[in-house]
């Protein structure tokens, strides 16, 4: 069954600079919808994805971005991984890939991040995800699309350029990065602890930013203007080359931060821990700051 709403193709004003073309805005893709070399990826629940899509979304899940060879949960998938699943999708080494989500586009930057460190650039974020899509009154469907499997291939040697170790970690700690910790401010302070985490509290010395501060969170999810954003890291006093350290629950949200910071605000050195607040409360001899109440 094929779900159609008028299309309104009134194209919203432009909030963000990018350092590169990373962003599509809902009105653009629109007019791919039919393009044999894009392939749209869902990042949404699969109830969600039953539903209703973006026509010839593929469902994906973070589970499959995931590698499961580790005692705790979220670490990034390993290249070979991501070549079998994109194979297995239908997905060829010059295709473009369309990633939306319904979390401002959180979830599909853990994916651009994960391609980033791997060489593959040919790859946009629907600014607003699935929100944006729906104001913008686009197209929906319940049809699931048919594909033929691919080799799919990523190019070269890794080259990792935004991504940071749990022992590379401790070893840039002695040099004093700037540490930004991308959670809630609940999970900062060790008020909450999230499922997946062994112990509360935050890396020592990591400064507060919140990832949502970054988007219009209760609005349409779209990221707010370059400026708006800029004005949430003010107050470091950083540098385009400084280096910096991003981390959260598991890697997505500062996957998104990682985002933020290099492509929307320009800088130059930004690393995002990989396993992130599991991994680091997962090892009892890393040191921890929390809260006293």
């Amino acid at each position: 069954m094929l779900v159609l709403f008028s299309c309104n193709k009134g194209k919203p004003e432009e909030v963000v600079s990018l350092k590169k073309d990373y962003l599509i805005e809902s009105w653009q893709l629109a007019d791919l919808l039919n393009q044999p070399n894009t392939k749209i990826l869902d990042f949404r629940a699969d109830t969600l994805y039953n539903q209703g899509h973006i026509r010839n979304a593929i469902h994906i899940t973070r589970k499959a971005i995931e590698d499961v060879n580790y005692p705790y949960g979220g670490m990034m998938a390993r290249k070979e991984q991501i070549e079998q699943l994109f194979g297995q999708l239908g997905i060829s080494s010059d295709d473009t890939i369309v990633i939306y989500d319904d979390n401002g586009v959180c979830e599909a930057a853990r994916l651009w991040w994960i391609l980033q460190n791997y060489n593959f650039d040919n790859v946009k974020l629907l600014n607003g995800g699935f929100t944006a899509w729906l104001e913008h009154k686009g197209e929906l469907t319940t049809e699931k699309p048919e594909w033929q499997p691919t080799q799919f291939k990523l190019k070269g040697t890794p080259s990792m350029k935004y991504h940071i170790s749990k022992e590379e970690l401790v070893e840039a700690l002695k040099d004093k990065p700037a540490v930004i910790d991308a959670r809630s401010l609940d999970e900062y302070s060790g008020r909450q602890l999230k499922k997946g985490a062994s112990r509360a509290g935050r890396i020592p010395n990591s400064i507060h930013v919140d990832w949502a501060n970054n988007i219009n969170f209760n609005g349409d999810k779209r990221f707010k203007s370059k400026e708006e954003i800029g004005k949430n890291y003010a107050f470091l006093n950083l540098q385009k080359q400084d280096p910096i350290i991003l981390y959260c629950h598991s890697g997505v949200r500062s996957a998104h931060t990682t985002f933020v910071l290099t492509q929307l605000l320009g800088f130059e050195n930004v690393k995002n821990y990989d396993g992130s607040w599991v991994e680091w409360s997962y090892h009892n001899d890393l040191p921890i700051e929390i809260e006293t109440f």
